[in-house]
């Protein structure tokens, strides 16, 4: 399998990774998890277009935690929005930190991208910037429409500003780009 510049055998651990990570996805009961995990790392190379595997692990298994229903944790578990963001983001790394164990990475690489996906929510330094602008773009793009069909729309709105307000200011001119065939979604995501 090619990468970039590199050839990826068959056996690596980047592949074991990626194809653990995509299978879980895959059995997700979010109907938008599998795609949203491809189009964040899409969203990375737009904004880094050296993005190296570890990077593409660190969006692909971002949110991996909200597809294992016994791990996955609960908005109403905690006080507030915040402290929820947080736990989800831990959770989500020390999954994926197992699973980049189990395929055989060394102990750097898995510490980066635990680091990355611990994040993703707040960013911290270029990379965790880059990944939770990534995430953030791809909620617009992708989870969007999904998360209207499942909330009314004062919580839609909340959503959409928190979102917003996490996009790096250069970057948040995307969100105004994109069109959605609901002209609700349009007119919310244009008065953002």
């Amino acid at each position: 399998m090619e990468f970039g510049q590199r050839t990826i055998r068959e056996d690596s651990p980047y592949e074991c990774t990626k194809r653990r990570i995509v299978e879980v996805l895959r059995h997700s009961s979010v109907p938008e998890d599998f795609e949203h995990g491809f189009n964040t790392f899409k969203w990375v190379k737009r904004i880094m277009p050296e993005a190296d595997v570890l990077m593409e692990i660190a969006a692909l298994g971002h949110d991996i935690e909200r597809a294992i229903e016994e791990k996955k944790v609960r908005r109403e578990d905690f006080p507030d929005y915040e402290s929820f963001k947080d736990a989800h983001a831990k959770n989500s790394a020390d999954i994926v930190r197992s699973i980049m164990q189990e395929c055989g990475w060394d102990e750097q690489s898995i510490g980066k991208v635990a680091r990355m996906v611990r994040l993703h929510e707040t960013g911290g330094d270029e990379e965790a910037d880059i990944l939770r602008d990534a995430d953030a773009l791809s909620f617009f793009d992708v989870n969007l429409p999904y998360y209207f069909q499942r909330h009314d729309l004062a919580e839609v709105e909340r959503r959409c500003r928190w979102g917003y307000s996490r996009i790096s200011p250069s970057l948040r001119y995307l969100v105004k780009e994109m069109r959605y065939s609901n002209e609700q979604l349009n007119r919310l995501v244009n008065n953002l």
